[in-house]
């Protein structure tokens, strides 16, 4: 009754779409957790429709899955039927005329607050102020604690995704390091811009050492056994880092990410060029951040409470 062809449509996916490998992975995922959920269910469902709420029932009351999970599901799943609606031998698409409650509780992003980002910062100072001697700098603005305090800062900097920046090469970066040129998702290609003077020093002594060890094609970040830095080994090192400095809840690297974009929206930047930056493809994902920023308002107004002092 219901065909699932995830191969097929992975290679679209990747071919006609150019989606990233971490999209294809979730969506080969999502493809497989619901051909699983066929194999069991399809004897007693009627039609493709009853199988799709059956899928949506069985998600919410029986696997407890999350309702961000169940949407990504149907999302993908959503996605799957339309394509395969149009191939040969495909079958019509179910969900036409179904009507699905999908909808998600808006949460707000929990940006990292500016007194713990000063507290984190001053903990991994610049290498530049750590050493005035350049052969000893050589050394040091190589090492594991160097690289998390430089990518930390390029994080609030240009509010990259920690697998854009994880994956960054060599040659992404311009010969002044002021410009990085990033491919986001759906491989959309955008470039940021490093303007700090203290950071880009730092950036310009760390990038000519990477130069000087490599070729432009190599990763820029590496761990310690001169690998590229994966995204789960700097989560890893952030949750240590969140332990030694007693910060709670423990810090991500998306929530630099929400940092960057707040900050900024704070600082009166135009929201349009917050969404460049971020490399979001709808103006209404970047529209959260201001909420954010009206909650900062508050709160600054209520610590104030300025009638309280003339109107004791």
């Amino acid at each position: 009754m219901f065909t699932i062809q995830i191969t097929g449509f992975l290679s679209y996916c990747k071919e006609q779409l150019g989606l990233s490998d971490n999209s294809l992975r979730a969506y080969r995922q999502d493809l497989n957790a619901f051909s699983k959920f066929c194999a069991q269910t399809c004897a007693v469902c009627q039609t493709p429709q009853d199988l799709i709420l059956a899928y949506q029932r069985y998600l919410r009351d029986v696997s407890k899955a999350s309702p961000a999970t169940i949407r990504r599901r149907f999302v993908t799943l959503r996605s799957y039927c339309k394509w395969f609606e149009s191939e040969p031998g495909g079958q019509p698409n179910p969900f036409v005329g179904l009507r699905l409650d999908l909808k998600l509780p808006q949460r707000l992003p929990r940006p990292v607050d500016r007194p713990t980002l000063s507290v984190l910062f001053t903990a991994s100072r610049h290498a530049t102020d750590r050493t005035p001697d350049y052969a000893a700098l050589s050394n040091i603005r190589c090492s594991p604690d160097h690289v998390t305090g430089l990518v930390l800062r390029l994080l609030i900097v240009t509010g990259l995704r920690i697998g854009e920046i994880t994956h960054l090469r060599v040659w992404d970066v311009s010969s002044a390091c002021s410009r990085i040129r990033v491919r986001g998702k759906g491989n959309r290609e955008r470039t940021v811009y490093v303007t700090n003077a203290r950071l880009l020093r730092d950036f310009r002594l760390y990038w000519e050492r990477r130069i000087d060890c490599g070729d432009g094609n190599d990763f820029l970040f590496l761990n310690t056994h001169g690998e590229r830095l994966t995204e789960a080994a700097f989560r890893k090192r952030l949750r240590v880092i969140s332990k030694a400095l007693a910060i709670e809840p423990y810090l991500t690297p998306h929530r630099f990410r929400h940092s960057a974009a707040t900050l900024l929206i704070e600082e009166g930047v135009d929201i349009r060029i917050v969404q460049r930056l971020l490399g979001h493809a709808s103006i209404s994902t970047t529209e959260i951040y201001t909420k954010v920023s009206d909650n900062s308002l508050v709160s600054a107004i209520e610590r104030a409470d300025t009638l309280a002092q003339v109107d004791c």
